[in-house]
């Protein structure tokens, strides 16, 4: 790992994703498309740098999500790993 590299938790993808979805997704459950695991994406290994972030599975290593956030604002998301994401909905 370089020195310009952070080894984080879940939550640090709080602020990004929230202003993406419109939701705090990191208390969802979140399935590992390789390997099958899921829980909290805060749970998460987050590996910051001046790039981005990238999610991966505590179990498998592998790569959940990735978070660019770009110098005008926009922010680039995606989900190479995750199989289902929980979303919150209104209760019944």
């Amino acid at each position: 790992m370089s020195s310009g590299t952070a080894r984080l938790d879940g939550n640090v993808l709080a602020g990004a994703l929230s202003d993406a979805l419109g939701w705090d997704p990191t208390n969802s459950d979140a399935r590992c498309r390789h390997c099958g695991t899921h829980g909290a994406l805060a749970l998460a290994v987050v590996y910051a740098s001046g790039m981005g972030m990238v999610a991966r599975c505590t179990s498998c290593d592998a790569v959940l999500a990735t978070v660019v956030e770009g110098d005008d604002g926009r922010i680039w998301f995606g989900m190479p790993g995750i199989s289902a994401l929980e979303v919150p909905g209104a209760s019944r």
